[in-house]
């Protein structure tokens, strides 16, 4: 591999010859050869929008010449439409701060906006009034918050709105309902779709309510947050700027002190994240359950068929796109074990766990995004109802006596309940037998064991 020679405050190194960044960088990819898998390439694109506003934010306040700011601004632009990904390669498990990978930045954006009429440099121009401690949790804050908004809300609020399509194609399936996995009252099919509707878009909420956590942002408290070599009006232009960019109501943290020293924001909007991973994984079990058989299983709806599911066995097709929800919602419970110990990383003024919690923040945002979105694409707009299985497993539900305790007494209907599992008759077979003795007339039992009237309908 061919290499140059580049300089740092700690001497030359060898940095590979088509490489934007410099020898710090090189430094850190020979340091932290951990996992292979580099800093999110969103928390990337995010530092590069946070470089673009600083260096606006600065020749606005005086701090940068205009023609160098216009430099890096064009150049950071580049790196957050994420032109050059590949220049961004250092490992999550690198210094806690994130300093390594603040420093591949101002070196790729120092090294693109350089020209023959002056070189820019990346501590004194693209890192002016700035340190990695709040330039990196900004950019964590900032990569998330975009997520949410933009990929997270709508493909919870599009699971949301399959669901209760399906809901309301349903409401007068009646099928039999279930508590502890065992028969219970009917309700309709459609009650139950509403369910997970409702959960889908509870979920789309929670998912607001983690933006909201991340809203304050730490830019501008520079090294511990005392502001010590910045502008006093560098963090409201700079983050003023970031706002209008993306469309969201970010704003300066009010306290500085507490936005470095603590993450206490990130593991809130995870937490909301966990419990959105939890409805999806029931949604997703629930579906399952139903859809099991197809002749030896619920069967009371049918799932569609999206591949062959054994190499042994011909014709036999899982419900996989629900066991992909689930094997995602896994992974969201330990990312917020994760992210819990990293929030307890933290030491007096600095949190130094912070490429690893961006890491596990962007990483569930984007595996809920795309599940909720595979599983309303692939899976729930295509469910069918078999009314015949529901009509059946009603019929033959010992729940169904429930409606008749009112008339008759919880001990006679509980003695019925037991002769239809002993004799394997239905309830209303063994009611219509003994009309006299129950008090009841046909038309009576009728209205009473209604499925319809059960299910509130």
């Amino acid at each position: 591999m061919k290499t140059r020679i580049e300089k740092d405050s700690m001497g030359e190194m060898e940095v590979p010859a088509d490489a934007l960044y410099g020898a710090s960088t090189q430094r850190a990819v020979l340091n932290f050869p951990i996992s292979g898998t580099p800093v999110p390439p969103r928390l990337i694109h995010a530092y590069g929008s946070i470089k673009r506003a600083a260096a606006q934010a600065n020749a606005r306040l005086g701090m940068l010449d205009e023609a160098v700011a216009d430099r890096i601004a064009k150049a950071a632009g580049e790196v957050a439409r994420g032109t050059y990904d590949r220049q961004f390669p250092i490992d999550i498990y690198q210094t806690g701060s994130g300093t390594s990978t603040n420093t591949n930045v101002n070196e790729v954006i120092s090294h693109l906006a350089s020209t023959e009429e002056g070189k820019v440099h990346p501590n004194d121009h693209v890192n002016l009034g700035q340190s990695s401690n709040d330039t990196f949790p900004t950019a964590i804050h900032l990569a998330a918050g975009c997520a949410i908004e933009n990929q997270l809300k709508p493909a919870l609020s599009g699971l949301a709105a399959a669901l209760s399509e399906k809901a309301n194609e349903f409401h007068k399936i009646l099928k039999i309902g279930r508590t502890h996995l065992m028969d219970a009252t009917p309700v309709s099919l459609g009650q139950e779709f509403s369910g997970w509707a409702r959960q889908a878009e509870l979920s789309a909420a929670r998912a607001q309510k983690a933006l909201d956590a991340l809203l304050e942002l730490p830019l501008g408290g520079t090294a511990v947050g005392t502001r010590l070599n910045t502008h006093e009006d560098f963090a409201k232009t700079a983050i003023g700027l970031i706002a209008d960019e993306t469309g969201i109501s970010f704003r300066e943290a009010a306290n500085h002190f507490e936005a470095q020293a603590a993450k206490d924001a990130c593991v809130e909007a995870h937490g909301q994240l966990a419990t959105i991973a939890v409805s999806l994984h029931k949604i997703a079990c629930d579906i399952r359950l139903l859809g099991s058989g197809p002749r030896c299983g619920f069967g009371e709806i049918r799932l569609p068929a999206t591949q062959p599911g054994s190499s042994i066995m011909p014709g036999k097709v899982n419900p996989v796109m629900s066991e992909s929800m689930t094997m995602v919602a896994a992974k969201v419970a330990g990312n917020q074990t994760t992210m819990s110990w990293c929030g307890v990383g933290g030491f007096l003024e600095l949190n130094v766990s912070m490429p690893l919690i961006g890491a596990c923040l962007l990483e569930s945002i984007e595996l809920l995004s795309n599940v909720a979105t595979a599983f309303r694409d692939k899976c729930v707009v295509d469910i069918e109802a078999n009314p015949e299985r529901c009509n059946e497993l009603i019929e033959l539900s010992l729940s169904m006596v429930t409606a008749l305790a009112p008339k008759i007494g919880y001990d006679r209907a509980s003695a019925i309940a037991k002769e239809s599992v002993s004799s394997g008759r239905t309830v209303r077979e063994l009611c219509e037998e003994r009309l006299e003795e129950l008090n009841l007339t046909a038309e009576q039992l009728g209205e009473l064991l209604d499925p319809v009237r059960m299910s509130g309908l």
